[in-house]
């Protein structure tokens, strides 16, 4: 049976998340390259994050998505109880609850809804579409489901990842066919509360918004983007060179193994080496995306695409804010940025696609 499956085993995505998580350990490399300490912690873990994320691949591309899909709904359950947990015992960083210690590594809960969220939707509504009276209507509980969700993980506070659930779960709702009229409502109801909801925002936050539309000290509240445009800008056509970055190696850049990684690459490999970045990116999605299309089983589409759609998003909104297109949100590179929590569950995320994939 696994032999047959791997016959259809999609072979370019795979080389293509080769490619790109080879560069994720070349970026880690030079953003934490210290001549005396070539190899740093931070190297060294994302070397481990990257070899178990491809075990972590396989196995859930072997196994049953739709056992999978089962098995998620109820871990879903577990997910927003350990949310729950995270903000009253979470390890504490940088002001935010987001991390559950385990010891060698701090562990992210809130990426596992970008996990399991899709399985909980495509399980759902598998069970009702096995009613008879089914209606889009029925989906009403998954909105209920999902503004909770998201709530958890503002609380932490994690305004970026709040957003990522937001839009991959308004996407899902939309393919699933609830009525258009919901969507206007829930805009509307929006706009109107968005100068309570602006006062629940951190200090922080509400700097980085700021920050965007233009205002803030060049040295204080501007200095993180100002610093990474500084990067990108100085690395020209073809870049500095493999571990010849001044902004990151003067320590210019904050968190540039992180966030900012891609401002990282852009000034050591310049133009042609973030384009380059970016068609692989581009060329795994639509891949994927065309694969799904192509599919007959409707929940598969829904799951799959659920799964695709979160790291689509981060993709976007990190290149994004760091060239200061959006606000800084905090929203890691999938594959590339340092950070064993992200790295899992993309891989996971992706090796789920491709089960999916190879049994449709």
């Amino acid at each position: 049976m696994i032999k047959r499956n791997l016959a259809y085993l999609d072979w370019i995505s795979l080389l293509l998340i080769t490619v790109i998580s080879a560069i994720g350990i070349c970026a880690v490399f030079s953003a934490t390259y210290n001549p005396i300490h070539p190899y740093s912690m931070f190297f060294k873990k994302q070397l481990f994050g990257i070899a178990s994320g491809f075990v972590i691949y396989f196995t859930f591309m072997i196994i049953d998505y739709r056992k999978l899909c089962r098995i998620g709904y109820f871990i879903y359950f577990a997910v927003m109880v350990i949310l729950i947990f995270t903000l009253i015992m979470g390890h504490v960083g940088l002001g935010a609850k987001r991390w559950i210690n385990l010891g060698l590594i701090k562990f992210q809960p809130s990426e596992l809804v970008k996990l399991f969220f899709p399985a909980y939707f495509a399980y759902y509504l598998e069970t009702e579409y096995q009613k008879s009276n089914y209606k889009p209507e029925h989906l009403i509980t998954l909105v209920f489901i999902l503004l909770f969700t998201a709530l958890l993980v503002l609380k932490q506070p994690d305004l970026g990842t709040a957003l990522i659930i937001l839009f991959c779960g308004t996407l899902l709702l939309w393919l699933s066919g609830l009525k258009r009229k919901y969507f206007i409502y829930t805009f509307v109801v929006g706009m109107i509360c968005a100068p309570i909801l602006w006062g629940f925002l951190r200090d922080y936050q509400k700097k980085r918004i700021t920050v965007f539309l233009g205002q803030g000290d060049m040295q204080k509240e501007r200095y993180q983007i100002e610093q990474s445009k500084i990067a990108i800008g100085s690395g020209g056509i073809l870049g500095k060179g493999f571990l010849q970055g001044t902004q990151n190696k003067l320590e210019f850049l904050p968190e540039g193994r992180t966030d900012f990684i891609f401002s990282v690459l852009c000034e050591e490999f310049g133009f042609c080496g973030a384009l380059f970045l970016l068609l692989l990116y581009l060329s795994l999605f639509l891949r994927l995306f065309v694969k799904i299309l192509q599919m007959n089983d409707f929940i598969a589409k829904i799951l799959a695409t659920g799964l695709l759609s979160s790291i689509i998003f981060s993709t976007i909104v990190n290149i994004s804010m760091v060239t200061g297109l959006l606000p800084i949100v905090g929203i890691p590179l999938p594959l590339i940025s340092y950070g064993i929590s992200h790295l899992w569950i993309t891989f996971a995320s992706l090796g789920w696609i491709n089960g999916i994939i190879m049994r449709n």
